[in-house]
């Protein structure tokens, strides 16, 4: 009994795998394919002819590595502030016991269940008066503190024992000195979790740099992106092939920290 329970497990998984990633696959194929052959209703799933044109015409129809640059500076930037200010509020949540904490936290929580679509007026009138559109900071500024990236590292180092704490301030550790040797190295799954999150979120995020940024240079691929859709027709096989490339730095940050992600998973579920 367990084996066919253990076999319709692995049949229903395999299939709502191909069900993820078959667009993926078709959209990848597609990249290679005229714009001719995609439109085509009795199209078949691997094009003729097959070309390259597409990917050597991305760079001649916009800026493609100038935004992509971009993108991949504000999404790292943004990535290392956040995970930075996140465990350091974290560890003053987890281990401080200050007046007014949990009140303070409650506030916290409460930012992740605000829409964001709420914030958007309110935040794009600050940048106006701070004279900050068309620039990185309005982009960077308002990122750098994380509602869910403090809950989480509240949560992981709530589990890091408080004697050791005390045993390092005995040797006459400093706060910070604890925070960047003994706190961050032992909270590497929730960085490594908070990273694949927040990376994502960046790299993908359209409406606030669509609000923001106005100069082509300075602009972010995800918005970029919409270069491809003309006023009579949308260049269906450079878009696919610009969101192929687009798709590469997302893969590269689950495939370096994906051993850290799953296993602060499994921790938490085990917790």
């Amino acid at each position: 009994m367990k084996n066919i329970r253990s076999i319709l497990l692995n049949v229903v998984l395999l299939v709502l795998a191909l069900v993820t990633i078959i667009p993926f696959i078709w959209m990848l194929i597609s990249s290679f394919a005229p714009n001719s052959e995609i439109v085509k209703i009795t199209g078949s799933l691997f094009p003729t002819p097959s070309t390259f044109q597409n990917y050597i015409d991305v760079q001649e129809k916009f800026n493609f590595m100038r935004m992509f640059a971009n993108s991949l500076f504000i999404a790292v930037l943004t990535t290392v502030i956040i995970i930075y200010t996140s465990s350091l509020m974290g560890f003053v949540f987890a281990k401080f016991r200050f007046k007014g904490k949990n009140l303070l936290f409650g506030v916290v929580l409460s930012t992740m269940m605000l829409p964001w679509a709420v914030t958007i007026i309110p935040k794009y009138e600050m940048m106006v008066d701070f004279g900050w559109l068309n620039t990185y900071k309005a982009l960077i500024i308002p990122s750098m503190v994380s509602g869910f990236g403090i809950f989480m590292f509240r949560q992981a180092i709530s589990q890091i024992p408080d004697e050791l704490i005390e045993a390092a301030r005995v040797d006459g550790a400093s706060d910070f000195y604890i925070f960047h040797r003994i706190i961050l190295p032992m909270s590497q799954n929730a960085i490594a979790s908070l990273a694949i999150f927040q990376f994502l979120w960046s790299w993908e995020d359209f409406l606030w740099p669509y609000l923001m940024i106005n100069d082509e240079s300075k602009q972010l691929l995800s918005v970029g992106l919409r270069l491809f859709n003309g006023q009579y027709g949308t260049d269906y096989g450079g878009l696919f092939a610009a969101t192929a490339i687009s798709i590469i730095p997302v893969v590269v940050i689950y495939i370096a920290f994906q051993k850290r992600f799953i296993a602060g998973v499994s921790s938490g579920a085990i917790k």
